[in-house]
């Protein structure tokens, strides 16, 4: 591999805390890690060509790559651009189901299709990428055109502060929604991280 070491992680900006947190927490130095806008999950249609050009731009700089985004709305066109490139993915259709795990995602949506979900990050931002990223700060009409059809709010936590709990059913009053919350830790994307992590510790060894 030349000069090339480590691994990157290419990542969806809403996942940037909890995968620095796993990178201190397992001690995984070989992990670097760099953001796309977390803004992109409004406008998914942008996510596989931002990701590409990351990719692209840092082709032969490591030893491996792999691309913390679940296809997150971007109906496959993720997946035809990473096998292209021959960069794997976090498996899964949203980064909600890689937190709450397979199973589980697959029994909160049966149970209730329309459902809204919220993480650590997106309840941090909740104003900034939800609020005024959708709009609703300045044409509050258009609650019932994006949230019409959800029915619930539910808060899959990874690491809940104190009040966390509070915010979160607050922003589900705002929406208009039902409120209900599960603590998720950190779900699949740990185990994914640790497998992209042995990879290239064995490839280096």
């Amino acid at each position: 591999m030349g000069d090339a070491y480590g691994t990157l992680v290419i990542a969806c900006g809403a996942l940037a805390r909890e995968i620095v947190a796993l990178r201190e927490l397992n001690d995984w130095p070989h992990l670097d890690v760099q953001c796309l806008p977390a803004e992109l999950h409004n406008r998914p249609e942008k996510i596989p060509a931002a990701v590409q050009a990351k990719i692209q731009a840092n082709r032969g700089r490591y030893a491996s790559m792999f691309v913390a985004y679940a296809d997150c709305g971007t109906g496959g066109l993720l997946d035809a651009v990473l096998a292209q490139e021959n960069v794997e993915r976090i498996p899964g259709a949203h980064c909600y189901e890689f937190f709450a795990g397979s199973e589980a995602f697959a029994a909160l949506s049966e149970k209730e299709l329309g459902t809204f979900y919220l993480t650590d990050f997106l309840l941090a931002h909740f104003e900034r990428l939800i609020v005024k990223g959708l709009g609703l700060d300045k044409h509050p009409e258009l609650l019932s055109l994006y949230f019409g059809n959800y029915k619930k709010l539910v808060y899959l936590a990874q690491r809940p502060g104190d009040n966390s709990i509070d915010q979160a059913r607050v922003c589900a009053q705002r929406l208009g929604l039902a409120f209900e919350h599960q603590v998720t830790g950190y779900g699949e994307l740990a185990h994914s991280l640790q497998r992209a992590n042995e990879k290239v510790v064995s490839w280096q060894n």
